[in-house]
């Protein structure tokens, strides 16, 4: 991910969905226009981000981010893209805490006027940590902080989660559950087999994964704990920035219900991801940075909750990465960017680092 050329994320033409959206915009805004109508060079892996402003008297909102469903003829990351599910639960996160989650104005559940369905939101000004390169790599404006604005942006980050998995009641998220037999935990793992079972239909399967999956059983905990709601991809890179303070909460695709060790474990890994790398390619990283002991305790701290388990819940943030990442590869192979080896597990980035944790020796 750090020294190859980004995978391919799309086959649709920027311009055709300019046009497109100024018509739909016509629409629902009789007059008003979608003007400077850009495609992020960061736009995710998964769904597409479109950037516009509304040119218009009186526009709602005036500087706005489309967040698209997965271009279909692009293989897609996921086998299944909800809007509307999306949509609900940022509305749902608005109304129950003080998260600063962007504006969404207009869901379109119809895919004939882009193409798939999509909401529209704020857009909102600041800064995100990069993935490529990461932001552990030197030459970025996280590498280039101090600690002490490190250390600040880590703490905000960690009270998101606090406030997120504290202030949202149980009920009002029900439509976030997963289906299935079993609690939460049960039910969210059961899903990451079925989604493992989807990237590789037809293809190779992964040792390595598999491995990691019957791992998690020995692992698996007494008393996982009631459910929260879960952001899902709780990282800081769905965040947006002001200096070191977030001031937009993004990217809900993998919202649900599940215990709160499953953000956690999904936010110390996620940063040991791009830390590794960075460390496997010579560099010195960001060490002290978003560290597991760290980030349980100020958790614990901010809500009396002690985080448990951690090594089986930081396992399986590694597997659904892991997953995710032999998606990509496949779809670049589908693509013709990669050749696909004898051994599958070498298209997962981190095979190592998951190998050491389903040893048990990554953490020391």
């Amino acid at each position: 991910m750090a020294t190859a050329p980004r995978p391919r994320t799309t086959t649709r033409d920027p311009e055709e969905l300019a046009r497109r959206l100024t018509a739909w915009l016509g629409v629902r805004l009789p007059g008003a226009k979608a003007v400077g109508v850009t495609v992020p060079a960061s736009n995710g892996l998964s769904s597409e981000t479109l950037l516009f402003d509304i040119e218009h008297p009186e526009p709602p909102l005036r500087s706005c981010a489309l967040r698209l469903a997965a271009d279909p003829a692009a293989y897609t990351v996921f086998p299944v893209y909800d809007m509307a599910r999306q949509y609900r639960t940022m509305l749902t996160v608005v109304r129950w805490t003080d998260l600063p989650v962007p504006k969404v104005q207009w869901l379109e559940e119809d895919p004939g006027p882009l193409g798939a369905p999509f909401f529209v939101m704020e857009r909102v000004p600041g800064r995100v940590p990069p993935d490529v390169m990461p932001y552990t790599y030197e030459g970025n404006w996280l590498h280039a902080a101090s600690d002490a604005e490190r250390e600040h942006l880590e703490a905000a980050t960690i009270a998101l989660l606090a406030r997120l998995h504290d202030q949202v009641p149980l009920e009002e998220a029900e439509f976030l559950a997963l289906p299935g037999e079993g609690d939460a935990l049960r039910r969210h793992v059961t899903a990451q087999r079925a989604y493992y079972d989807w990237v590789v239909d037809g293809l190779a399967r992964s040792p390595l994964i598999e491995h990691a999956f019957d791992r998690l059983e020995e692992l698996w905990p007494s008393d996982p704990g009631p459910p929260v709601l879960n952001w899902g991809d709780a990282r800081i890179g769905n965040v947006i920035y002001d200096g070191f303070d977030p001031v937009a909460v993004l990217d809900w695709e993998m919202a649900a219900l599940a215990p709160r060790e499953v953000d956690l474990g999904w936010t110390v890994y996620l940063h040991r991801f791009f830390q590794d790398l960075t460390v496997a390619f010579g560099g010195s990283g960001l060490p002290a940075f978003l560290r597991r002991d760290r980030i349980e305790a100020r958790y614990a701290e901010l809500t009396g909750h002690t985080p448990h388990d951690m090594d089986f819940f930081t396992l399986y943030a590694a597997l659904r990465h892991a997953i995710v990442m032999l998606r990509v590869a496949y779809r670049q192979a589908h693509f013709g960017e990669v050749a696909v080896p004898a051994d599958p597990d070498t298209l997962i980035l981190h095979h190592g680092s998951l190998r050491a944790m389903v040893q048990g020796s990554y953490w020391g």
